[in-house]
């Protein structure tokens, strides 16, 4: 793990940098949540619809409660204590007046996970916020797994790119817990059994 490489996206997150970085699943384009500017230019790099929500990647339970309205304990218990970290989205009511609209699609949820994966968590924590967490490709594009997989024009419109290795090389599972009973978005690299 090369902690120049790490340093480095830290500054560049924390001056309003967007920084594509690897993390279990696939290589993520990423910026600070309580950023709005930023998060604007992410989204317009990404080419992505103001409407479709993004994903938050964080380090602690903690740091994403600070976003969340209180989290249940049957997701606690039945879905963070076993898949985190771990390539498992849980989608959970947010605080709306801290989390800006674009990164929650206009609506009240937001989807968060602690990847398992030493350079994403040695940023994240760096950053000491939660980042924005979608693969790093233009909307409709092709996930990238692998570095190679990145597209040169993306890469060029970003401020830095930490290289390394997915280690799972698929999606996350997304599972929506706002819902009773919780719904399955997504079926990804992770099997839920509750």
């Amino acid at each position: 793990m090369n902690n120049e490489h790490i340093q480095k996206a830290i500054t560049i997150l924390n001056n309003g940098g967007i920084v594509i970085f690897p993390t279990d699943t696939a290589f993520a384009i990423s910026c600070r949540i309580d950023d709005k500017n930023v998060v604007k230019k992410l989204f317009n790099i990404r080419k992505r619809s103001e409407k479709k929500a993004t994903p938050v990647l964080v380090d602690t339970v903690t740091m994403a409660q600070k976003y969340l309205e209180p989290i249940p304990k049957q997701v606690v218990d039945n879905l963070i204590e076993p898949y985190w970290p771990g390539a498992l989205t849980i989608v959970l009511k947010c605080k709306t007046n801290v989390v800006p609209e674009l990164v929650r699609g206009k609506g009240e949820t937001l989807g968060v996970r602690i990847p398992n994966h030493k350079i994403a968590r040695a940023i994240i924590r760096g950053v000491g916020e939660p980042l924005l967490g979608p693969s790093a490709n233009f909307a409709g594009g092709q996930t990238p797994f692998m570095f190679e997989d990145l597209d040169k024009t993306l890469v060029n419109l970003v401020d830095y790119v930490v290289p390394g290795e997915c280690t799972i090389k698929k999606p996350s599972t997304v599972i929506d817990c706002t819902v009773l009973p919780w719904k399955v978005l997504r079926e990804g690299a992770v099997k839920i059994n509750y």
